[in-house]
């Protein structure tokens, strides 16, 4: 697989921006995680990390991730044959008014599982995210224009934005809601999205309780791609992992 194939995420490309921008040399002095909700932890460790890039290792890491992904798709196309359906859904909006409605909810498809509440983390979501101009700055989906399966999942454990949170209230798992979330809400002035600061997101989510075998699937999945995006800086995740730990 062509390594430019490997699509990643808003937060996983910052966080490998910000990984590569910390290097001085051959020493990593620390590195800062940044999740949906943009807060930040940064790692008190200091080791030398860096290696060079090994191509037998980029493509051993390729081959594992293709693997896991393919287990991933495998158990979620029933998920995705539902999810798929709202695609069309995904409309161009109004900034003004989404940013001054505050968050808005409408279900999709009410679920059958426990409700969520304040503060509720533990489960997991599929999702699709898009700006104003209807375009998709982050989803679920193996190919925004044209998805055939889902790629990933996110934990919300890792923590989302604080619209995100106060959209999910009051969904029941196994459900599929559109948010529409005000700027102030969702990234702020803390970084650009959608051409600018303080611009309004909306998400089609769809809520699934954390076990297995999609926990322990989704966990796989992450570790073989962040293994691997690693590796084409030259840098071993397993010890950076380690150390953080």
């Amino acid at each position: 697989m062509d390594q430019k194939e490997l699509k990643t995420s808003v937060k996983q490309r910052i966080f490998i921006i910000i990984i590569a921008i910390l290097m001085v040399g051959s020493m990593v002095a620390s590195y800062i995680a940044i999740v949906l909700n943009g807060n930040s932890a940064s790692s008190s460790n200091t080791t030398d990390e860096t290696t060079e890039v090994d191509e037998e290792k980029i493509a051993e890491y390729e081959e594992a991730y293709n693997k896991v992904k393919d287990e991933f798709s495998e158990a979620t196309k029933d998920d995705f044959g539902e999810f798929i359906k709202y695609k069309s859904e995904i409309a161009a909006y109004n900034e003004t008014s989404a940013n001054e409605g505050g968050v808005q909810t409408k279900d999709l498809k009410e679920g059958s599982g426990k409700e969520l509440g304040e503060g509720d983390s533990d489960y997991l979501a599929y999702y699709v995210g898009w700006c104003a101009d209807e375009s998709v700055f982050d989803s679920s989906f193996d190919d925004n224009e044209n998805p055939k399966e889902f790629s990933k999942i996110l934990d919300a454990s890792v923590g989302m934005i604080e619209g995100w949170n106060k959209g999910v209230e009051g969904m029941k798992l196994g459900g599929i809601r559109e948010i529409t979330v005000p700027g102030e809400l969702a990234y702020g002035d803390s970084m650009e999205i959608c051409g600018g600061k303080n611009k309004p997101l909306k998400f089609i989510i769809m809520a699934k309780e954390k076990k297995d075998p999609l926990a322990s699937l989704s966990s796989k999945l992450d570790d073989a791609y962040m293994r691997l995006q690693y590796a084409y800086y030259g840098i071993d995740y397993d010890k950076v992992k380690s150390n953080s730990e």
